[in-house]
């Protein structure tokens, strides 16, 4: 039969089954051949918290989305155009998720009794009405996979699991999407396997013939590569991204990066990704626990390294003690926190910016820390430059906020310029000059003397001569850094060390408003992983008329100079946050401004089409 070919600009596709079906890597295959194509894209890995559920049920579910167009776009999308549901608990927690005439494509063969009745369907939804709304595709995934396997050498078992395989042929049809990077990647994954890879590519195969044959597609679909800065690009998570820019981190500012982690979802791949880079003068150490993980990096630190630990919430809880160490003997530390639902431990693979308090003030005394967050997956390797320099230059621990929608998300990265990266100057104190006909320091050394215009402490490298020093959690003295329980120099050392944070602002970009119109009354404010949904809900206002401005913070604490001057310039601020409001409580605090705070808490992103509305409600009110 004749197969049409339809342009699109755009499509969001949904990959969902049990756990044990291989979305994930069938999303990654599917993404990974559309970022080669040329396409602008942004993915959503969702899966559930439980290594294993139980099989086929409903919160064993584990879905992929993505998002491509021949545009740029910003989010993966609020709902699929097309979901590929593996089994009767794929399609019951995401078929809430599809708009009416979206496509699906259902494999029949898991439709069985048993498999309907452990969801608590009381009937089979492709045998009655509840799908008409949909699009609906048949396919018997498993049973034609089995047999386009026959004759290989390969058990019944090993042949099922090489469905997702050829769905992953029958989208790559659909789409018009790249193969041969795929085939050279089962290659790869199955060298020592020759059976399981030949069994995957001839599924892969099988799929893809399946959409050229079968009546059932008789249209398949093109969008054209989007119209992207020049360069050299790459798809990347936000967790490689992050791990990338503490490898730049360290090779620009000269120093070893030393590691001290935990393993902890969804930090872990960080500590996973470095330990392949050996060769840039990195040592990761997974460690026994939290608390030891961070008391490692800052001995590293204390000793000449970039010492930096990972983890999530309820890891910050353990590692306090330590980054208040950090902040008492004013050494650089970073401290990387890719937050998840809590509290404890909540919602293990779900997202949430519910730690900007626990970042601000989770710890003991006065003990301030710059605060920053990325915004995007590959804004991840700016924020860990940042983080690294502020760290170094300032003498301070740094709290990095990413968390699970970034670090598993990806997008294409256009690859920087290594000359244009930041250079990070350490300036370890040097050794004291000999007196004249001594051989000895001409003066005592002073570890808390302050640099004029950063406040920041010389960084003296242990078994330095004439550099000996005291060290420790107890109060030090102004200057000479020995233990003192005087009250007035507590008071000192206390506001030296918040000025030093403070004046961090001097050295950050001001922060900058979007406002085409130039006449907004309302602003919009985020931060981190917020920005993708607040940017296409704005550019869904723009588009239908509305006027409204926006801005995004990477910087937390401090915030950039002129906060208080944009919070001000505006009738009315909304502030969208996954959290009870908790930077609305500080611009609140700080600037005497009543933002407006929106907040869902559901471990899932905002959808963009929902804060549109939110927007324009205000809009309307002003």
């Amino acid at each position: 039969m004749t197969k049409h070919v339809r342009q699109l600009d755009r499509v969001i596709i949904r990959f969902a089954g049990d756990s044990g079906d291989g979305m994930q890597l069938t999303g990654d295959r599917f993404t990974a051949e559309t970022a080669s194509f040329g396409n602008d894209l942004s993915t959503w890995p969702n899966f559930p918290a439980e290594i294993r559920a139980p099989a086929g049920t409903l919160p064993g579910v584990s879905s992929f989305q993505l998002h491509f167009a021949d545009h740029d776009i910003v989010t993966p999308g609020d709902a699929p155009n097309v979901l590929v549901a593996m089994n009767p608990a794929a399609l019951k927690v995401n078929l809430g998720d599809l708009p009416r005439g979206a496509d699906l494509i259902i494999n029949t063969d898991e439709f069985t009794s048993r498999n309907l009745t452990k969801v608590g369907y009381t009937a089979n939804p492709l045998d009655d009405d509840s799908l008409d709304a949909y699009h609906v595709h048949a396919v018997a995934l498993t049973s034609l996979t089995v047999g386009a396997l026959a004759g290989l050498d390969v058990s019944k078992k090993d042949a099922e699991r090489a469905k997702n395989m050829f769905a992953l042929g029958l989208l790559s049809w659909l789409y018009h999407r790249p193969t041969e990077a795929t085939v050279a990647f089962l290659e790869r994954k199955f060298a020592a396997k020759p059976a399981i890879m030949k069994a995957n590519i001839t599924a892969f195969q099988a799929g893809w013939n399946y959409g050229e044959t079968t009546e059932d597609f008789s249209v398949s679909y093109e969008i054209k590569p989007a119209a992207l800065p020049g360069g050299l690009y790459r798809n990347i998570t936000g967790n490689t991204a992050l791990s990338y820019g503490l490898i730049a981190a360290g090779v620009r500012s000269g120093l070893p990066l030393f590691l001290g982690s935990y393993p902890i979802t969804p930090a872990s791949d960080i500590l996973h990704e470095l330990s392949k880079h050996k060769r840039f003068g990195i040592r990761t150490f997974q460690a026994e626990d939290e608390i030891a993980a961070a008391g490692a990096a800052l001995g590293a630190s204390f000793g000449g390294s970039l010492g930096i630990t990972t983890t999530s919430g309820p890891g910050i809880a353990l590692k306090g003690e330590t980054i208040g160490l950090a902040v008492a003997t004013e050494l650089p530390l970073l401290v990387i926190n890719v937050q998840r639902a809590g509290p404890s431990t909540g919602l293990p693979t779900k997202a949430e910016q519910a730690d900007l308090l626990q970042a601000m003030y989770g710890r003991n005394g006065e003990a301030p820390v710059p605060v920053i967050a990325p915004c995007s997956p590959s804004d991840c390797f700016g924020a860990a430059l940042e983080a690294a320099r502020i760290a170094v230059t300032y003498r301070t621990p740094v709290m990095l906020l990413s968390d699970g929608y970034l670090a598993n998300g990806s997008e294409p990265w256009l690859l920087p310029d290594v000359d244009s990266l930041p250079v990070i100057d350490p300036r370890f104190a040097p050794a004291p000059a000999p007196a004249d006909g001594e051989g000895e320091g001409g003066g005592a050394f002073r570890p808390f003397h302050r640099d004029p215009e950063t406040l920041a402490r010389p960084w003296a490298i242990p078994g330095t001569p004439g550099l000996e020093h005291r060290i420790g959690g107890l109060e030090k003295a102004d200057g000479t850094g020995n233990i003192s329980y005087d009250a007035d120099n507590h008071d000192l050392m206390v506001r030296l060390r918040q000025a030093k944070i403070d004046g961090i602002t001097a050295g950050i970009d001001p922060l900058r408003v979007d406002d085409p119109s130039g006449s907004a009354r309302v602003l919009v404010l985020g931060w981190g992983s917020t920005y993708g949904a607040i940017t296409a809900a704005v550019r869904r206002v723009r588009a239908a008329g509305g006027r409204i401005a926006q801005t995004h913070l990477r910087h937390l604490n401090p915030f950039p100079a002129n906060t208080a001057e944009i919070l001000r310039s505006y009738d009315k601020v909304i502030v969208p946050e996954i959290n009870l409001g908790q930077l609305a409580l500080l611009l609140r605090g700080r600037y005497l401004v009543d933002v407006i705070s929106y907040n869902r808490v559901r471990g899932l992103p905002f959808k963009s089409e929902e804060l549109a509305g939110v927007i324009q409600d205000v809009i309307d009110s002003d």
